[in-house]
């Protein structure tokens, strides 16, 4: 058996946030290295206003430097809605995160969905396909795109990015950015990236708090439900980090790690 997801546990955010902040940083530095640039996908959820504890934090050195011009941020899925739409994730991470980039930042490149495109979500998953086809090299030259960190939430069924359990969409095989409308989550029409893309990424970090994730927890790490959290899990293995609140682990025997780098 190869080796298996990190869970990480902390007692609250606030000794959660700076270890997210660390790993971030540690993948942005990988990124830069690599290509140049920090190509990282986030989600929605509640996602963003941890994304922004740790991130807006001062720096402590130079090290410790967020370099958001390095930085190209995609969307791992999106609804089918105008940007500034309250359901937009897009809208929410401009809320939580970027609006509240110190004045004189360095911005980075964000790329959202084509707005023209709302009428037809396979021409809006087509479209952003096309985005990240521009930016991680022709089509022909790369079967999958290649993240340097994928940002991910858990919900309360075990779906990510929008890959609900049980759903077609997990099955395919061929596409980057995949259409769904029908949704079991309000609003039912959507782009994803599929689970391929996922588990393609050089690292995947899931943030998941409070209480009501312990259930499903339970459920991704010990029960063999094939829900879409576990097959990210099963498809990445030690490059997929859980950073998760005690309170959400409650009860889970999975093996808990130390956090470090």
């Amino acid at each position: 058996m190869g080796k298996q997801a990190n869970l990480y546990a902390f007692t609250g955010v606030d000794t959660l946030a700076p270890a997210l902040r660390a790993y971030v940083l540690s993948c942005q530095e990988a990124g830069i290295q690599r290509h140049g640039v920090f190509k990282v996908g986030v989600s929605g959820g509640s996602l963003p206003k941890t994304l922004a504890q740790a991130l807006l934090a001062p720096s402590s050195s130079d090290s410790d430097t967020v370099k958001w011009d390095k930085w190209e941020i995609f969307f791992a899925d999106e609804r089918a809605v105008p940007l500034d739409h309250a359901d937009s994730n897009y809208a929410l991470l401009k809320a939580e995160l970027l609006d509240k980039l110190p004045a004189g930042t360095a911005q980075p490149t964000v790329h959202t969905i084509d707005e023209s495109q709302l009428g037809d979500t396979q021409e809006l998953a087509d479209a952003y396909e096309q985005v990240l086809v521009r930016s991680f090299a022709s089509r022909d030259s790369v079967k999958l795109p290649i993240f340097d960190l994928l940002l991910l939430g858990c919900g309360p069924d075990g779906h990510t990015c929008s890959l609900f359990p049980g759903h077609e969409l997990l099955r395919e095989t061929t596409a980057w950015v995949a259409p769904i409308e029908d949704s079991p989550k309000p609003p039912p029409k959507r782009i994803t990236l599929t689970l391929p893309v996922v588990t393609h990424a050089v690292r995947v970090a899931f943030v998941a708090t409070g209480g009501g994730k312990k259930d499903i927890m339970k459920e991704i790490f010990e029960l063999d439900k094939g829900l879409p959290c576990a097959l990210v899990n099963e498809g990445t293995g030690e490059r997929c980090s859980w950073f998760v609140d005690n309170a959400a682990v409650e009860g889970v025997s999975y093996p808990k790690r130390p956090f470090s780098l």
